[in-house]
């Protein structure tokens, strides 16, 4: 993983943002103006030593650290952009209607009621396969049968401007077969509204509830609103 203040030096900058725009560069042309060739071949060193560059036979070129950053970054500034998180989201039910959520315990929104979740993994062969492993970490059930009932859009914003943004893969399941605890519960769903609920909480499991072959929604909500 690189770090997010990996390049700072304005000459690391200057030989990146080449290798950003061609394959290959000779080392005459990776050196800044006006700059010494010893201060410029120590920086050169530093980023083949941290895999950002890499020397081969065609010339100077991004490595494999390299270019998994150069994706990640403003063009314009070298800050990383903040990007959405992307999750998978189960909304489950059981026999009586119930709505499986669970008490986040840590921050963004810790203490309030949300649906199983998590992260898509990058070795994650599919979505499916993403959110029938949540099921199987956080709720203990194997192989899990499920429908792809949907995806949202969620972004918060604090004064108008949008802090944080997730894209939700939104799958829908029944299943009575749940290990219930104090940060687990089932919970009817005409009192999700008397819940200090996580954002778009509610909406979710209301459009889950039309059982369309596949929705699309985009929610916006003040930060702790």
């Amino acid at each position: 993983m690189i770090d997010q203040e990996i390049i700072r030096h304005h000459i690391q900058k200057y030989i990146v943002g080449v290798l950003m725009h061609q394959k290959y560069a000779r080392f005459r042309d990776l050196r800044p103006p006006k700059v010494d060739t010893n201060l410029y071949s120590y920086h050169l060193k530093a980023l083949q030593k941290s895999g950002i560059v890499d020397k081969q036979a065609e010339g100077y070129t991004l490595g494999k650290q390299g270019i998994l950053y150069v994706d990640r970054i403003s063009t314009a500034t070298f800050n990383v952009r903040s990007q959405p998180k992307i999750i998978t989201m189960l909304v489950i039910q059981n026999s009586e209607g119930e709505v499986l959520l669970f008490k986040r315990k840590r921050q963004p929104y810790t203490d309030t009621w949300t649906l199983p979740y998590g992260k898509l993994h990058i070795d994650d062969a599919t979505i499916l396969a993403s959110a029938q492993r949540e099921a199987r970490e956080k709720l203990g059930l194997p192989a899990q049968a499920m429908i792809h009932a949907g995806d949202c859009y969620i972004r918060i914003n604090e004064n108008s401007i949008p802090i944080m943004s997730t894209l939700a893969h939104v799958f829908r399941f029944e299943t009575d077969d749940i290990q219930l605890h104090e940060r687990l519960q089932w919970v009817k769903p005409h009192k999700l509204s008397g819940l200090n609920l996580a954002p778009a909480v509610e909406s979710i499991v209301a459009r889950t509830f039309f059982r369309d072959p596949y929705f699309f929604e985009e929610f916006e909500e003040d930060w702790y609103n």
